[in-house]
C-alpha cells in the first residue's frame, strides 16, 4: 500500500493537469482558407506598366487541411508574352503548400517587342490533389513617360534687411514615371550662402517617386556686409538626364546705423563755468540705406545748456558723416571736474544712436590773475607801511 501511494500522488496530477480548460492555452494565429481546400491570390491583381517592362507578381498559395503539391500554369497567356514561375531562385512548375503557411511564388510576365500598348488579361491556375483555384491579372500598358523634373515657387522674390533669412517654398515633381533620387545644389551670389531643407532637415538629395511632388525649403542667408540691391540666387535639381532649375533672387534692403564720434576718437572735452565752449562731434552712418532727418538732442547736467550746429540734419549717405558742433555752456556755480553730457541722434526710421562727453570743467584764469593782484597789492600796502613807521 505504502508503494503504491507515490504513484497515485502522480497519477492525479497528471489527471489534473488534463483537465485544465483548452482556453487557457492561446493558440497561435493560423491563415484560413475560408473553408477551400485551395486559394491562390496576390496583393495587387491589376497594375499600371511602362512600354516594355517586365512585371513580376508575388502570387501566395494558401492550403486547406491538408499539405498537398500544387502545379502551376497559365490558363490564359496573351500573344507576345512569356510567363515563368520561380521560386527558391529557381524556376519551377509547382510548389509545397502546408496547412498554416502560405507559400509565395513568383509570377514573371515579360513582353516582346511586338507587344504594344493596351490591356491584357492573364489567368494563373493552381491545381492540388483534388482542388482547383484560378486568379485573373490585368497589366495596362501604355508609354513610358521619359524622366523630367519641374521646379516651382510662388515668391521668387524676397525682401528684407542683410540680417534676415531669405526663405523660398519650392515644389519638386518627377512628371516621370521612374522613381528617382534627385541632387539638389544651391547657386548664391557672393556673400550668401544656402542650404535646402525637407521637414526641417538639411539635405543635398531627396528620393522622388514617379509623378510625385516634394515640399524644399531654400534658405539663404549673407555672411558678410553686403550692400543694399538684388541678387540671383538659383535651385538646381539634377537626377542623370532629367534636369530642372529655378531663378531665386534675394533684394537686400538698406540699413541705417549711425554712430557718433570725435575728431581725435576721444568723447571728452574740456570748459570753464559759465563760458560756452565748441566742441566738434562727427555723426556718421555706418549702415547700407541713407540716413534722413536727422534730429539731434543731449542730456546734461542741470543749469548746463548745450545747442547744435546744425540742430537738424537732412541726409547722410551710406558711409558718410557729418560734422556737428555742439556748444557747451556749463552751469555759473559748476565746480571743477568731470561731468557727462549725452548726445543723442535720432533718424527718420532706425534706432537712435547716443554716445556719453566726458567734459571736465576748469578753474576760470581770471580769479587767478585777481588772487594774484590781490596778493601784490597787500604786500605793497604792507612795504609802504613798514617803511613809514620804521622810521619813527
Amino acid at each position: 500500500m505504502r508503494r503504491l501511494l507515490p504513484i497515485l500522488v502522480v497519477t492525479s496530477l497528471l489527471l489534473a493537469l488534463a483537465a485544465l480548460p483548452a482556453a487557457a492555452q492561446t493558440p497561435t494565429p493560423q491563415p484560413t482558407t475560408g473553408g477551400k481546400p485551395l486559394v491562390l491570390f496576390t496583393a495587387y491583381p491589376s497594375q499600371i506598366v511602362g512600354l516594355g517592362e517586365t512585371v513580376t507578381f508575388n502570387l501566395k498559395l494558401r492550403a486547406g487541411e491538408r499539405a498537398q503539391v500544387v502545379q502551376l500554369e497559365m490558363k490564359e497567356l496573351p500573344a507576345g508574352w512569356t510567363a515563368t514561375f520561380r521560386g527558391g531562385a529557381r524556376n519551377i512548375q509547382a510548389a509545397y503548400v502546408e496547412p498554416g503557411t502560405d507559400t509565395n511564388v513568383d509570377l514573371r510576365l515579360e513582353p516582346s517587342a511586338q507587344v504594344t500598348s493596351g490591356t491584357y488579361r492573364f489567368v494563373v491556375l493552381a491545381r492540388g490533389e483534388g482542388a482547383v483555384s484560378e486568379l485573373p491579372l490585368t497589366l495596362t500598358v501604355r508609354e513610358k513617360v521619359p524622366a523630367r523634373l519641374s521646379l516651382t515657387t510662388d515668391l521668387p522674390v524676397i525682401r528684407g534687411p542683410r540680417t534676415s533669412t531669405f526663405r523660398y517654398n519650392v515644389t519638386l515633381k518627377n512628371e516621370g514615371d521612374e522613381d528617382l533620387t534627385v541632387n539638389l545644389f544651391v547657386e548664391t551670389a557672393p556673400g550668401f550662402a544656402g542650404v535646402v531643407k525637407v521637414g526641417g532637415n538639411e539635405v543635398t538629395s531627396v528620393p522622388v517617386d514617379g509623378n510625385q511632388t516634394k515640399t524644399l525649403s531654400v534658405e539663404v542667408k549673407a555672411f558678410q556686409e553686403v550692400p543694399a540691391g538684388a541678387y540671383p540666387m538659383r535651385l538646381r535639381a539634377d537626377a542623370g538626364d532629367a534636369r530642372a532649375q529655378l531663378d531665386l533672387a534675394a533684394e537686400v534692403t538698406g540699413q541705417v546705423e549711425l554712430a557718433i564720434s570725435a575728431p581725435d576718437g576721444r568723447l571728452s572735452g574740456r570748459a570753464y563755468a559759465g563760458r560756452e565752449e565748441p566742441l566738434t562731434i562727427y555723426i556718421q552712418n555706418l549702415g547700407t540705406a541713407p540716413a534722413r532727418d536727422i534730429t539731434l538732442s543731449s542730456s546734461q547736467p542741470t543749469g548746463w545748456t548745450v545747442e547744435f550746429d546744425p540742430k537738424r540734419i537732412d541726409e547722410i549717405g551710406a558711409g558718410k558723416q557729418v560734422e556737428v558742433t555742439a556748444k557747451i555752456k556749463p552751469s555759473d556755480k559748476a565746480v571743477a571736474g568731470d561731468y557727462i553730457v549725452t548726445v543723442r541722434a535720432q533718424p527718420e526710421s532706425g534706432a537712435n544712436k547716443s554716445a556719453d562727453f566726458r567734459i571736465t570743467v576748469l578753474t576760470s584764469t581770471l580769479w587767478g590773475v585777481v588772487g594774484v593782484a590781490l596778493i601784490a597789492v597787500a604786500v605793497a600796502v604792507v612795504g609802504l607801511a613798514v617803511m613809514r613807521f620804521g622810521r619813527r
